[in-house]
């Protein structure tokens, strides 16, 4: 079905006419389609789309039908049937818009009886709007939009089904975006099921407003990221398997997001490439800032984020030799040759390179990976031969890994995640670890960051044991005598992944592996030279033992684990690493905790632990709030419920023999740890109602251990608020 433009004045009746057909398309239930609908005029659109809103949305009384099975389905009030989203101009992935909307608010399930287990509403229809304003975002914001069209490609083509796919979208767009997309999201054009074209006057637009421009798609190859790992932290009072206390836990060496500039070696120019200047017309060569409009044979995506990039400030020492648009000029000039594909090939890459060691200088910014994207891509489209392709596929998995951590891409991670991940693999298609040890290796310790990152989005078990294959497979090819540092750093990794991997199967096996792994790395780390990655590994370590001491010998695996962190607190100090010296302090501070509570620890033992408890978490937190809004890897304010609960316990134990005074200052610090606590967590409700038990229980330890007048005492420092629902539960 397809609606062209209208051909008469009469824009009325014409509107209503398309109005009609709109609407009749999707009232009719069916899924996996996709309508296009164009309107310049931003008031006209507005009152269409509310119609169908008005309309749509909670058809109540109507039935809806199922295609599927004939199966009819009665709506309710309480599900829309169509919800309208505006595009998030941060985020511009109307796909993951939809798929996060649908995690919110899954269809119910009705028609449930007792023989009868219902089944749940049809996905509603999406419709879009807001994509004309992308025309006021910066050009790297446009072409992620238009990105995120192309990536659904593979969705489209395959029958695995997910809430885009099953649903029926609606994107509203102007004219000038519905060229756009027709150009730079071909596969996205290609399974629209309907275009829908209201007629009227642009929406004057406000100054400095750039329409799309077309992009070329031609030679693309486009298919389908590495802060440390955080382990999640443990509170106090945690289940058997509670997740251990935290860690980052990969060592940023040879990762995606710390790569060094030998990883790419940069080609040597083409022949006849080294005096550019000299190839070019006089009037470029002489002007001082030459025009890049112009251009005519490279791709206006490419131009247009390579103005953004040179637009943007640099430093004076980086503008001697930040010249992007000399490459430009000379891929120009090659295109009007018609030069070999080789050496347009080596240009795109020499303009990929100059990005690329850019972005490990720690420019990682959108445009600056956008462009390293696209030149590697026409690179490889000019030359699938070059012998460098497998470089170039692992830096172009990187990128995309690195394209997921950059904002505003959030939303669309995994995309970008799967995408890194598919050049991997292409580059690992093309060597073998005979021919080509070192690139293999390091192909395979990036696929294996990748998928742990992949994990946090779906599958973690699975994808683990992705990264655990493909971590065991680096070190299969890489000793410590071909390169000390890399071969530790992917120990760690390898460790980190096993740590992942024993908290979905196999606890035990995996722990114990991971524990092997990072002592593996350990050994190759000098701690004089290399004193804060020393730790941090001393730290995993500690975190396995922890976590295994909750499966077999508690004892002996907590104690091993206390040795170890109290050896990563000599290398993370509060001076040299505070958030790190702050999440050790507070790991350890855990499994003193955990230590003192074992049946078969001694009375006299369990004061002695519960004090040194105390002692790390009150390091914890002191180290924490001097960190003034700094990240921290670590729950603070289950840190502040755990020392509450660790004075607690120190006083209410049949062991402790204090007096009245010490007994009431250990029960006044525990309330106002829970307190502070408490005060945290009024959007976390199942979390406020275990500290409020706790607050509840030490205030009856104030009466028990010192009578009414400290029943008193404790009830004076409570806020008022919580006074009535305190003293129903005393």
């Amino acid at each position: 079905m397809s609606v062209n433009d209208p051909a008469h004045h009469d824009n009325f009746a014409w509107n209503r006419q398309v109005y009609h057909r709109l609407k009749l398309a999707l009232s009719l239930g069916l899924r996996r389609q996709l309508f296009l609908a164009v309107c310049d005029d931003l008031q006209l659109r507005n009152q269409v789309a509310a119609r169908l809103h008005s309309t749509l949305a909670y058809p109540v009384g109507q039935v809806l039908y199922q295609p599927q099975d004939g199966q009819e389905i009665s709506s309710t009030p309480a599900y829309p049937r169509l919800v309208t989203l505006r595009l998030n101009l941060n985020e511009p992935n109307p796909v993951a818009q939809i798929n996060q909307w649908l995690a919110n608010y899954p269809p119910p399930i009705v028609g449930v009886t007792k023989d009868n287990p219902g089944r749940p509403l049809p996905i509603p229809t999406f419709q879009i709007v807001g994509v004309e304003q992308l025309t006021k975002q910066p050009v790297a914001v446009q072409r992620l939009f238009l990105h995120s069209l192309r990536l659904c490609e593979e969705a489209f083509s395959s029958q695995e089904s997910s809430g885009f796919l099953e649903s029926t979208v609606l994107l509203w767009i102007s004219r000038p975006w519905l060229s756009a997309i027709q150009q730079s999201a071909p596969q996205f054009w290609r399974w629209r099921t309907g275009i829908f074209t209201f007629a009227g006057e642009p929406t004057p637009a406000k100054r400095n407003v750039n329409y799309p421009e077309r992009v070329s798609n031609s030679r693309n190859l486009d298919f389908g990221n590495l802060e440390g790992t955080s382990v999640n932290e443990s509170t106090i009072e945690a289940p058997a398997k509670a997740p251990p206390p935290t860690e980052n836990g990969t060592v940023p060496v040879e990762t995606p997001a710390k790569r060094l500039s030998s990883v790419l070696e940069i080609p040597p120019p083409p022949p006849g490439f080294t005096k550019q200047e000299s190839q070019l017309p006089e009037s470029l060569v002489t002007s001082p800032s030459p025009s890049l409009s112009s251009l005519s044979h490279i791709s206006q995506e490419l131009t247009e984020l390579v103005l953004a990039t040179i637009n943007a400030k640099i430093t004076q020492e980086e503008d001697e030799n930040w010249q992007p648009q000399q490459i430009l000029l000379v891929i120009e000039e090659l295109h009007i040759k018609q030069a070999a594909k080789e050496d347009l090939a080596a240009a795109y890459h020499q303009l990929g390179n100059l990005y690329r060691l850019r972005i490990e200088q720690g420019h990682s910014t959108l445009e600056n990976l956008m462009v390293a994207i696209l030149a590697y891509q026409e690179a490889i489209a000019y030359d699938e031969q070059s012998p460098q392709l497998p470089d170039i596929l692992n830096d172009l998995g990187t990128l995309y890994w690195m394209l997921y951590r950059t904002p505003p891409n959030v939303e669309a991670g995994q995309n970008y995640i799967e995408q890194g991940i598919e050049f991997y693999h292409l580059a690992l298609k093309m060597i073998s670890p005979q021919t080509h040890p070192e690139t293999y290796a390091r192909v395979q310790n990036n696929l294996g960051t990748a998928f742990g990152d992949l994990a946090r989005f779906s599958n973690p078990a699975e994808n683990w044991q992705q990264a655990v294959s493909a971590y065991t497979e680096a070190l299969a090819h890489r000793t410590a005598e071909m390169d000390t540092l890399k071969y530790a750093a992917c120990q760690n990794n390898l460790g980190t992944a096993y740590w992942h991997l024993g908290q979905y199967n196999q606890p035990v096996l995996h722990l114990k592996k991971a524990i092997a792994a990072y002592n593996q790395a350990l050994a190759h780390y000098n701690a004089d030279q290399e004193p804060l990655k020393y730790g941090m590994i001393q730290n995993n370590i500690g975190t396995a033992y922890w976590n295994l001491a909750q499966y077999e010998q508690p004892a002996d695996n907590l104690q091993q684990a206390i040795d170890v962190y109290c050896e990563a607190l000599r290398y993370r100090t509060a001076a040299n690493v505070p958030s790190a010296c702050a999440a050790t302090q507070n790991n350890l501070a855990t499994a003193y905790w955990h230590l003192a509570n074992l049946p078969q620890t001694t009375k006299e033992r369990k004061q002695k632990l519960l004090k040194l408890s105390i002692i790390a978490y009150e390091e914890a937190i002191a180290l924490a709030h001097s960190l003034n809004g700094i990240p921290l890897s670590f729950d603070l304010l289950a840190a502040h419920n755990n020392l509450g609960l660790a004075h607690y316990q120190l006083v209410t134990d049949n062991s402790f023999n204090g007096d009245k005074p010490t007994r009431s200052h250990h029960l006044e610090v525990a309330l106002d740890h829970h307190l502070q606590a408490l005060n945290g967590l009024s959007k976390q409700p199942e979390a406020y109602q275990t500290t409020f038990a706790y607050l509840v229980k030490t205030i009856r330890a104030f009466h028990n251990e010192l009578g009414i007048q400290g029943q008193n005492l404790a009830l004076s420092k409570v806020p008022g608020q919580l006074l009535p629902e305190i003293l129903a539960k005393l």
